[in-house]
């Protein structure tokens, strides 16, 4: 694609940051994405937000990753621009960049019980990830609409929204990256998506950004001879820094690291941990710090999204084969009980230790180069 980054400048852009290591953030208080973005109820949010990212700085992270919500945009338009600059101007405060993805294919399947998504009290269901019964991480038999780009109407509005929010921001420091889309083909959508993920790319690259864009890989395995979908493929092919998502264990990382290093740009990992499926902080922090891979664990403070219940698919996959190999006594996702003590100390002492150990080697790096 035109105007894609070099492997030089990406590189550049790349080391001239300390390592980013974060997480895919929503505040404890938040039961989804609207409740994240819409106005009522988000003088609170924000309380609990510092509160949050105070503790994030303390344990030595650096950057989250965020998924805005178009129904918010839609409905609550300029005073949704309000927030989406106070949050940015928050998370900087405490020393925060924010990585911001803009279109998302894992998104929960329309049918019995469902609703578009709407501004104002949120429901949430106790006890299931994400907070819903009817689950987006649930084994699918067939192709989920989406929400808002599969209508023709919705979709042009989708890339003005797109458009502006990139445009006001393409030069803010406070964003770190442009996640052009999360997960493309989700949800069995790899025909469905491929237009909408060209047209991303394109829409995001004409508002010439200086951060860098990306789109996340979320199939691959460690076997080379295992070809990508097309789709993912495409975005492979037209990011300017590589990310994937994974949440198997270490000997799979080491091996989609190894495949992944062969189109020579930097790489970020920006969804892992599950602890159920042995995906854990003591195996892949240190991984990703040697390798210097950026990284977005999934969760932070548990709270009304429940991301620290296992996938719905997890349930289904053990109860048709109780040999699957899950430990279901431990939590999937999320670094914090609702107290703000750890799930584990040790895991935050693992991540404190080679934080520091990484600030360090940049500090030594940029005296090395003069800076």
């Amino acid at each position: 694609m035109e105007n894609r980054w070099s492997k030089e400048k990406a590189w550049e852009w790349y080391n001239g940051r300390p390592w980013l290591r974060g997480c895919n953030y929503m505040s404890a208080d938040c039961a989804n994405r609207v409740d994240q973005w819409q106005a009522l109820g988000f003088e609170e949010r924000m309380k609990t937000t510092e509160e949050e990212l105070a503790l994030m700085q303390a344990t030595g992270f650096n950057t989250v990753r965020l998924i805005i919500e178009y129904m918010v945009w839609k409905e609550e338009h300029d005073s949704f621009l309000e927030r989406f600059d106070r949050y940015l101007s928050l998370c900087a405060k405490y020393g925060i960049s924010c990585m911001i993805t803009l279109a998302n294919d894992c998104m929960p399947p329309k049918g019995d019980g469902w609703c578009m998504p709407y501004v104002g009290e949120q429901t949430y269901d106790w006890g299931y990830h994400g907070g819903r019964k009817r689950s987006q991480h649930a084994i699918s038999t067939g192709t989920n609409p989406h929400f808002y780009l599969d209508d023709p109407e919705s979709r042009e509005d989708y890339f003005c929204m797109v458009k502006e929010i990139v445009t006001l921001y393409r030069d803010d420091e406070r964003i770190c990256m442009w996640d052009v889309y999360n997960e493309p083909g989700n949800r069995q959508r790899d025909v469905l998506t491929m237009p909408n993920l060209k047209r991303m790319f394109e829409t995001v690259r004409s508002c010439e950004p200086t951060q860098p864009l990306t789109a996340g890989v979320w199939r691959m395995r460690g076997d080379e001879n295992e070809p990508l979908p097309e789709v993912e493929q495409y975005a492979l092919d037209n990011s300017d820094i590589i990310s994937y998502h994974c949440y198997k264990e270490y000997n799979e990382h080491v091996m989609i690291i190894k495949r992944l290093k062969k189109y020579g740009r930097p790489i970020i990992n920006t969804e892992w941990l599950g602890r159920c499926l042995h995906n854990t902080v003591f195996d892949l922090f240190p991984l990703f710090y040697l390798e210097k891979i950026g990284c977005y664990n999934w969760g932070f403070v548990a709270g009304k999204y429940q991301t620290y219940e296992p996938w719905e698919s997890t349930w289904q996959k053990y109860a048709a084969d109780p040999s699957e190999d899950v430990d279901f006594t431990k939590w999937f996702h999320d670094l914090y009980r609702p107290n703000h003590r750890p799930y584990d100390p040790k895991e935050i002492d693992v991540i404190k230790r080679f934080s520091q150990e990484a600030d360090k080697d940049f500090e030594r790096d940029n005296k090395e180069r003069g800076i």
